[in-house]
């Protein structure tokens, strides 16, 4: 069996990328990593970093184009900042009705829609993505939900002919879990990032820097990128 990885350079796509490779074997497995028109290319290079520790072959995707029309924060073009305040808050001014700023619209529909059509061309059977609970908490980001991995996970099966499917292996875990799953996995955190801001050193700041720090403490570890 042959795997498809969505990943980004980040916490969860790292850590989903060694589990696959775990379960099939680094022979077995592809790092897919997409640019989106983010504001940096810190992810991108860390992706590159994480494929290249593994020892997998990595195939990159520009969907850029898509997200033009978007104001998302995360992006090149928008006119907005990007929040220095954790998830939690950010949710509870959205009163949990919608998504929060830094929601790129659709992208893992986007994301899986085209993996899956790579996936098939390369004899692929499944595709692994990094989705948590914590990221669908709150209707903050609505793409990372169960509700939505069910439906594109149908949807994908169906359309392959029942040939591909996706797994989302911590759609019902928080991201301290998934950290506690990475070390135990020996996955490379190092080489990381996750800060959706692009200086020299993460800031501390964002949301998903506040998440990430909280996953390494709740692990009793110091995340060791800041080191």
């Amino acid at each position: 069996m042959k795997a498809l990885v969505l990943s980004s350079g980040g916490v969860d796509s790292t850590t989903a990328l060694a589990l696959a490779i775990s379960r099939f074997g680094k022979e077995n497995v592809i790092a897919l990593s997409v640019s989106y028109g983010q504001k940096h290319d810190k992810e991108i290079e860390a992706s590159k970093n994480v494929a290249a520790y593994y020892g997998v072959e990595q195939i990159f995707l520009d969907l850029s184009k898509i997200f033009e029309f978007s104001n998302c924060s995360l992006l090149k073009q928008s006119t907005e900042e990007i929040p220095e305040e954790s998830y939690v808050e950010q949710i509870k001014e959205t009163k949990g009705e919608k998504p929060v700023s830094t929601y790129v619209p659709f992208r893992n529909g986007l994301f899986l829609s085209s993996a899956a059509s790579i996936a098939l061309s390369r004899d692929c059977s499944v595709i692994y993505y990094g989705a948590h609970a914590d990221d669908s908490a709150g209707f903050a980001y609505p793409d990372c939900s169960p509700e939505f991995n069910q439906a594109m996970g149908d949807a994908i099966y169906e359309g392959s002919g029942h040939q591909l499917r996706i797994e989302a292996p911590f759609i019902g875990m928080n991201k301290a879990g998934v950290v506690k799953m990475g070390l135990e996995l020996g996955v490379p955190y190092e080489l990381t990032w996750s800060c959706y801001e692009g200086n020299e050193k993460p800031c501390g700041k964002c949301g998903t820097c506040i998440d990430r720090a909280a996953a390494f403490a709740a692990n009793g570890v110091e995340d060791p990128a800041l080191k």
